[in-house]
């Protein structure tokens, strides 16, 4: 437990309070609010890294959905000959993009983020959880320029979106809910076993492949839809298809419901370890 001695002034004698990192839940969310300008700076902190100064940063935030895009058109649509839900493929693919490419980046830049953040965390008290949560601002970030992107392949292909693409909005807090809670889980645990960093990016390609990123969820017969909906990021990929392009695209709503159970549980989960581990990171790190 990281303790901190706060100097307290008044005219008659000075003494010392002693601050104990989550002391209680009260505390602790006061705390979170205090830190608010914390939360700002690394936020500002991380887009400056990934995009000031440098040519890669942005480039290769263009460059890698345009190329899986391309790759998953080339594969799925032109050689399996999949179905594109009355969409032409690349925009299928970049509809589910979207949402995907967001969370895989949040859940990498996140789960390393305490470890990165170490000589903060050993030094001074501050609620913990401000430095995964700050990550997720990087994320949107990039999520801004696959939009943009989106927009200029519809733009192409003279595509016109449907009208409930202003349910988008529910679909990405869906999502950021979902990279939060997996974010403080796999965070947390990389502090106490620091091997769990060569884990995340397996999880991230591995979860590409069972998602439906290059293809749509149509094509999963219907007696496994249920059971493919306990992946979280399918009623999120599916939900951003819906919104987008619309008519064409089958929404499953009993697997929407389980992802949208399974999102709140994750992130319930994840929030209660991190608090329960919190208290050791100083410790630990």
């Amino acid at each position: 437990m990281l303790k901190v001695k706060k100097k307290m002034n008044n005219s008659e004698d000075e003494g010392f309070e002693i601050i104990e990192a989550g002391k209680s839940e009260k505390h602790y969310w006061a705390d979170l609010w205090r830190y608010r300008e914390l939360f700002y700076f690394l936020s500002w902190r991380d887009i400056l890294v990934r995009y000031k100064q440098t040519v890669i940063g942005i480039a290769w935030s263009v460059i890698k959905p345009l190329l899986t895009m391309l790759v998953f058109t080339i594969i799925f649509g032109r050689i399996a000959k999949l179905p594109s839900d009355n969409a032409p493929y690349p925009i299928l693919v970049f509809t589910a993009l979207l949402p995907w490419q967001f969370f895989s980046t949040a859940l990498s830049d996140a789960s390393n983020s305490l470890i990165s953040n170490q000589s903060m965390i050993s030094k001074i008290y501050f609620p913990r959880i401000i430095i995964p949560s700050s990550t997720i601002i990087v994320s949107l970030t990039d999520f801004g320029i696959s939009f943009v992107l989106l927009a200029i392949t519809m733009a192409i292909y003279r595509f016109v979106p449907n009208w409930k693409m202003v349910f988008i909005p529910l679909f990405l807090l869906l999502s950021i809910i979902l990279s939060l809670g997996m974010s403080f889980l796999f965070s947390a645990l990389n502090v106490k076993y620091r091997d769990v960093r060569y884990v995340i990016p397996f999880i991230v390609q591995f979860g590409m492949y069972i998602s439906p990123v290059g293809f749509s969820s149509s094509v999963v017969p219907d007696k496994w839809r249920f059971l493919y909906s306990i992946n979280p990021m399918v009623g999120v990929i599916d939900g951003f298809r819906w919104a987008i392009i619309g008519k064409g695209v089958s929404f499953y709503w009993p697997g929407f419901i389980l992802s949208i159970l399974l999102t709140f549980l994750i992130a319930i989960c994840g929030f209660l370890y991190f608090r329960k581990t919190e208290k050791t990171f100083a410790d630990r790190i």
